[in-house]
């Protein structure tokens, strides 16, 4: 696709996944995020020509007026979305498919000091609540969500929401799609800590249940 046309997509991208964008020329003007994917596609394409230091420039430059950092080298697909942004961080090798939304203070991040592949590959159709990690080279599967505050380190499963520290994937949906859409409610998540002690609770319910059962049959016999 063309420079203009790949813009004109990021702005129809941007209308669909947040309510508050109001004009064409609020978001051109007022969107880090929009301002941010601009500043890489430029630095990236730059990048791949071999480019080292403009590609990096461009980067630094981006980072000191939007506040999100995205390495020239990242590879980003098609109608990304990065909601205030504030605090993004995306590493050199990280790969992000199709219709993805990030929100603030995210981490998409390398581990150790190995070369090659050290960031995440991120799925088509992902949502990454805010202040999310997701860290090495790990692949997070197509239409999955993960929570806000989540800190990822393995695998994700496609269709599949990620909660906690570290993350645990919940709500698996045997490889069918979770979201007919791109779901943006990242803070309607399962909480399993909260089902296993309510489980757990129940099953002491009925361990005393029954000791009032047997403790009542003895007290007849001993009648």
């Amino acid at each position: 696709m063309r420079f203009l046309e790949i813009i004109r997509e990021d702005i129809r991208t941007i209308f669909e996944r947040d309510p508050a964008a109001k004009s064409i020329v609020e978001v051109i003007f007022c969107y880090p995020g929009f301002h941010a994917l601009i500043f890489h596609r430029i630095a990236h394409y730059l990048y791949r020509k071999g480019w080292i230091f403009v590609p990096r420039l461009i980067s630094h430059i981006s980072r000191f007026l939007t506040g999100i950092e995205i390495h020239p080298g990242a590879k980003i697909g098609r109608r990304f979305f990065i909601d205030h942004g504030m605090g993004v961080v995306i590493g050199e090798t990280t790969e992000i498919g199709d219709d993805v939304t990030i929100y603030q203070g995210v981490t998409l991040g390398g581990t150790g000091k190995e070369k090659g592949k050290r960031h995440p590959t991120i799925g088509n159709n992902v949502v990454i609540g805010a202040g999310a990690k997701i860290l090495g080279n790990i692949y997070v599967g197509d239409n999955s969500k993960i929570g806000a505050g989540a800190v990822v380190l393995k695998d994700v499963p496609a269709n599949s929401t990620v909660v906690g520290i570290p993350g645990r994937a919940v709500n698996r949906n045997n490889g069918m799609k979770l979201y007919k859409d791109v779901d943006l409610d990242h803070n309607k998540l399962p909480d399993p800590i909260y089902e296993e002690i309510q489980n757990l609770k129940e099953k002491i319910k009925e361990l005393e249940d029954k000791l009032r059962i047997m403790e009542g049959l003895e007290n007849d016999k001993a009648v």
